[in-house]
């Protein structure tokens, strides 16, 4: 029997990630406090109130050091702390003081790189990967395999994906496409696998890039790593909680 091992969000894209017990997942919007802001650099077109790709902001792709940040959302303030090795802890409220992660990251990021310029908001739809209010739920199976490969331990957080299940074996999440998943009392229909770009090459603990994990998805014939699914039915999911294909 499949079941839900841990449970993730990211309140900023590509800046931290928290972990989560359990979490109320409402019909046609992404896991909640999930990548709800983003911060843009000083060449995107995104506009405000639109999803937009996610090359129009700053994150571990082109940014290896993102990689290492960690983030505490305090929901009641909306409040956020960030944290690096290589930089002091920060909280701030990102829209009562847009400036602040601005400045906090922008020595994180190479010359050469577009720099840091506003944080946005989108609220319920988000800024995931996918154009429409996506959450992933990755395989712990999948992931030991691309371990097995690199012939090392690898953080689950190279992913950064919502909800990671085992109990399946490698890559069945795959044959999940265009399936219902029934998790806790919620239900989401599963739309497509997740590509993958160089973010997962880097380490979560330094923001290195120190392992080929584009090369070790390509040894199993493809690029992609997790699943991105849309929720279709209001419920809680918890960790423990079966994930069973309906």
């Amino acid at each position: 029997m499949s079941s839900v091992s841990s449970i993730w969000r990211h309140p900023i894209k590509a800046l931290g990630r928290e972990s989560l017990t359990s979490v109320a997942l409402k019909t046609g919007e992404c896991l909640p406090w999930d990548r709800v802001w983003a911060l843009a650099h000083e060449a995107s077109k995104a506009k405000t109130g639109e999803w937009a790709r996610c090359g129009n902001f700053n994150r571990a792709a082109g940014v290896p050091a993102f990689m290492a940040i960690t983030a505490e959302l305090y929901e009641a303030t909306q409040k956020i702390t960030l944290r690096h090795p290589d930089r002091p802890e920060i909280t701030f409220h990102p829209d009562d003081a847009p400036e602040a992660p601005v400045a906090w990251s922008a020595p994180l990021v190479p010359r050469g790189r577009a720099q840091p310029s506003h944080i946005m908001r989108l609220d319920k739809h988000g800024y995931p990967d996918s154009a429409y209010p996506s959450i992933s739920l990755a395989n712990t199976a999948s992931h030991s395999q691309v371990e097995q490969y690199l012939g090392r331990n690898l953080s689950i957080h190279r992913w950064r994906s919502n909800i990671w299940f085992d109990g399946v074996t490698p890559w069945a999440e795959f044959t999940w496409v265009g399936k219902d998943i029934a998790i806790g009392n919620a239900i989401l229909r599963v739309k497509e696998p997740a590509t993958r770009c160089m973010s997962t090459a880097a380490n979560p603990e330094t923001g290195q890039r120190d392992a080929d994990t584009l090369g070790a998805l390509e040894r199993f014939g493809h690029q992609e790593f997790s699943v991105l699914a849309e929720v279709i039915q209001d419920g809680t999911i918890a960790l423990g909680d079966s994930v069973q294909v309906l």
